[in-house]
Order: C-alpha cells, then sequence, then structure tokens
C-alpha cells in the first residue's frame, strides 16, 4: 500500500485557489506619479502566496468617490477579497474608511480588532492607530489596511487565518453544526 506523506496533502490544499482578489492603493504621490508604489506589488504577492487570484493593482487618489467607485468596481466585478492599502489615519486625506464605510453592507470589527491589536504589537504604529475597516460589501468581503510594508506584512498575517474562512462563508460552503 502506497501511503503519501501529509505534506502532499498540505501542498494539494496550498495549489487550490481560494478565490480571486483586487487590490486598491490609495495614494495621492502614486496615483500622480511621483513616486513608485511599493505596497501594491507587496499586497498581490502576499495573496498569490495564500493562494488567491490576483485580478490587479488600482491606485487612486485619496477622495471619497475614487476609493467608493474602485470598491464598487470590484463588488460589482465578483471579487472577493479587495484589500486597500493607505488612507486609515488621522490626517484630513485619510479618508479609506469613510468611503469604505459607504460601501459596506455588514462591518466585521473583530477583523478590524486583530489588525489594530497585532499591528501595534508588531511596532506598526500606523497600524495600531489605523481607523481602517473591515466588513462585507454583497459577497466580497473589503479590509483595509494602513499604508507602511510593516503593517501590510503584519496584516495579511493576520488575515491570512480570517479570510479563507470568511470567504467559505460568503460562498455558502461552511455548515453551520
Amino acid at each position: 500500500m502506497l501511503t503519501r506523506p501529509a505534506t502532499v496533502d498540505a501542498m494539494e490544499r496550498s495549489a487550490q485557489r481560494i478565490g480571486r482578489a483586487l487590490v486598491v492603493v490609495v495614494d495621492d504621490r502614486v496615483a500622480h506619479g511621483e513616486r513608485d508604489d511599493t505596497t501594491g506589488p507587496l499586497v498581490a504577492e502576499l495573496l498569490e502566496e495564500a493562494g488567491f487570484i490576483v485580478d490587479g493593482t488600482v491606485t487612486v487618489h485619496a477622495e471619497n468617490v475614487a476609493i467608493r467607485n474602485a470598491l464598487n468596481t470590484a463588488v460589482i466585478g465578483g471579487a472577493d477579497l479587495v484589500i486597500t492599502v493607505g488612507g486609515t489615519g488621522v490626517s484630513p486625506r485619510d479618508v479609506t474608511p469613510d468611503a469604505t464605510h459607504g460601501v459596506l453592507d455588514r462591518p466585521i470589527p473583530g477583523i478590524e480588532e486583530a489588525l489594530r491589536s497585532s499591528g501595534l504589537a508588531a511596532g506598526a504604529v500606523d497600524a495600531g492607530i489605523s481607523r481602517g475597516l473591515a466588513g462585507v460589501s454583497g459577497s466580497t468581503l473589503v479590509v483595509n489596511l494602513a499604508g507602511s510594508r510593516a503593517a501590510v506584512r503584519d496584516g495579511m498575517a493576520t488575515l491570512s487565518a480570517l479570510v479563507p474562512h470568511v470567504i467559505e462563508e460568503l460562498a455558502g460552503r461552511v455548515q453551520e453544526n
């Protein structure tokens, strides 16, 4: 009898695609072409490693309408997950949570709290003081991450355990006991 090592099963699961994702970078300087985007590609890479098909990275100005349009387009387009990066702080131009609030049908405060807590514990101050939201719009999970690479790395690590379950629930593939 041939037995497969446990690592083969783990590899098969990781090869399965969790869903489709879109990254929205909210940064005026990147949108104006004044600096290169370093966080969007990082999020896309981490999403792909986690088993997502990344539809792309969109860069928008820090304006309510631009952010809402990007989020609504992703939801209408059938994305399972949208990660926004940037614009979650307390400055007047940090409007990502405000724009996101208008798009969400249901908030998920536990994800928001986990991101702030783990970010602060990891030393990503911008993550710790982030006003970022997480919630569901239609059947799409939307999550705001703070804009630093440290906040992105920590936020994606925190989300890796939570997001697959939420997406399974939204797709109706989780059976309640």
